[in-house]
């Protein structure tokens, strides 16, 4: 945040023992000197992990490894940032544990500050049913219908089934966020989030077409993008 972000985008997942953790991966070995799947794990097990252990610096170095860095549960980070507003992504299908999600935010009293995404349809369905009032985004078949009926003029009547498209600039040889789309979803009353933006130039030419949020690893520099434009 002391970067220049507005909002935190996480990841999370669930131990065996069903504590709500936060990581990108639904395996261990990326990030961490352990293995093996997180929800095969119990949080005991997981909090053991170097966090730190696989980050390498350009110069070849390990600058985080014995640093004390921890996968750290979704608890802690809500109660480390209290007030931020926040994007999650349910990463994990199965088992279910949409409700402890949800848990965790009530305890913190997060639930209005945060966003709930998941690619799979079927998790994204579980967390509708389970809290109606919730803000989504689009699941991944969700995004393709949009983009279909954008593509062949079906959009008349079309109801968003969440708030944000969050999507990638292209997939595959398909633009997705171009002047129309944006307009579009705007139209509709969405917003339009981007991801993984890290590079100025494209920050400026996605805010030259309208999008509402840029999702970037380097957070200052999209603040610098902000501040030259008067954003800031």
């Amino acid at each position: 945040m002391k970067a220049g972000a507005e909002r935190l985008e996480l990841d999370v997942h669930a131990t065996s023992d069903g504590v709500v953790v936060v990581l990108h991966d639904e395996t261990l070995e990326r990030t961490t000197d352990g293995a093996g799947a997180v929800r095969a794990l119990p949080l005991a097990a997981v909090e053991r992990l170097d966090a730190g252990y696989r980050f390498r610096a350009p110069d070849g170095t390990y600058p985080y490894r014995d640093r004390g860095l921890r996968v750290p549960t979704l608890a802690a980070l809500l109660e480390a940032f209290p007030g931020v507003p926040l994007n999650i992504e349910v990463k994990q299908k199965e088992p279910p544990f949409e409700a402890a999600v949800l848990a965790t935010l009530d305890r913190f009293g997060a639930r209005e500050r945060t966003l709930l995404a998941a690619e799979d349809p079927a998790v994204m369905a579980r967390i509708r049913a389970a809290a109606p009032d919730v803000l989504t985004s689009f699941s991944a078949a969700e995004v393709a219908e949009f983009v279909f009926r954008l593509r062949d003029g079906r959009l008349a009547g079309y109801r968003p089934p969440g708030v944000a498209l969050q999507v990638p600039p292209a997939f595959r040889d398909t633009a997705i966020v171009t002047a129309e789309s944006v307009a579009a979803a705007h139209a509709l009353g969405l917003e339009v989030h981007v991801w993984t933006i890290n590079d100025q130039a494209e920050m400026e030419h996605l805010l030259d077409l309208g999008v509402d949020g840029i999702m970037t690893d380097f957070p200052a520099r999209g603040a610098m993008v902000l501040r030259r434009r008067g954003l800031r």
